[in-house]
């Protein structure tokens, strides 16, 4: 082999290796929001969007490239979770923080991508630097609870009737058109409280109502958006679930000469040539990908 053959070989098939440029988005699973207890006066808080990374990588040709889709927090009436990392290549993007879960205690949101929000004076999940945005520490003393933090910024302070709106995403025009994606999980009302709302994928917090309060809406799947945080119904409400977070995704533009192969475990779908370019959505699994 000559010496420029052996520089562009491959590694994974004795094909010639050919460099090239591909922007990417990746974005982890959002955490789910907090549930609310039964017998107290606390709505759960929202989740914190999943990680949000966007920028350019050089790849080559006739190379694996592992792929990872983070799932959303899981959300039952008695708990609350982080969610998971999304990877592509050298890059990993951090599952959002889960929300607060209501208690008579002032409970604190998860750190993340994107912070879920405490309920009841509890601390703020932080925000992984460079991938999203604080939650925030409700500043009531009782009652409805902020949303989670998103890619766009930090939520809203609340009321101590309605749920707090969960905090914008970030909108990337990666697939052809701009769409807002990594938003925050809205917070749950309190007795008789209005259901917040949250956009960027992130699910709305339930309203408050007695005796069973609504639940938390779930985070919109391949968006990272948090759950919403449960609604309360005072004193005598029963235990309500969150939402779950919303799956993550990993979008890929590359020039239209290529073409990409998802590996075994790994679920997507290639565009068709548009403006010189192909996008590639990964919305499932983990494994490898390559172009020829």
């Amino acid at each position: 082999m000559t010496p420029i053959l052996g520089i562009l070989a491959s590694g994974i098939s004795g094909h010639l290796s050919v460099a090239f440029s591909a922007d990417y988005l990746v974005i982890a699973g959002g955490g789910s929001g907090g549930c609310s207890t039964a017998g107290n006066s606390y709505a759960g808080a929202g989740g914190g969007a999943g990680g949000y990374r966007a920028s350019t990588l050089s790849l080559s040709t006739s190379t694996n490239y592992s792929v990872t889709i983070g799932a959303g927090g899981p959300a039952t009436n008695t708990s609350t979770s982080a969610g998971s990392n999304s990877v592509f290549s050298t890059i990993t993007s951090v599952g959002g923080g889960f929300g607060a879960v209501g208690t008579l205690a002032a409970n604190a949101g998860g750190n993340g991508g994107s912070g879920g929000s405490g309920t009841n004076t509890g601390a703020a999940g932080t925000a992984t630097a460079g991938q999203g945005n604080n939650g925030i520490a409700s500043s009531v003393s009782f009652g409805s609870s902020a949303g989670g933090g998103g890619a766009g910024g930090t939520p809203p302070q609340v009321t101590n009737t309605n749920g707090g709106n969960g905090a914008a995403g970030s909108s990337s025009s990666i697939t052809g058109t701009s769409i807002e994606r990594a938003g925050g999980g809205g917070g749950g009302g309190y007795q008789g409280g209005l259901a917040s709302g949250a956009t960027g994928g992130g699910g709305a917090g339930g309203a408050g109502l007695t005796p069973i309060p609504a639940a938390g809406t779930a985070g919109t799947a391949n968006t990272g958006g948090g759950g919403g945080g449960a609604g309360s119904g005072g004193a005598s409400s029963n235990a309500t679930s969150g939402g779950n977070g919303g799956s993550g995704v990993v979008i890929l533009k590359y020039p239209d000469t290529r073409t990409i192969s998802f590996g075994a475990g790994v679920t997507g779908t290639e565009s068709v040539a548009a403006g010189g370019f192909k996008r590639a959505t990964i919305t499932a699994g983990t494994g490898n990908v390559s172009w020829t």
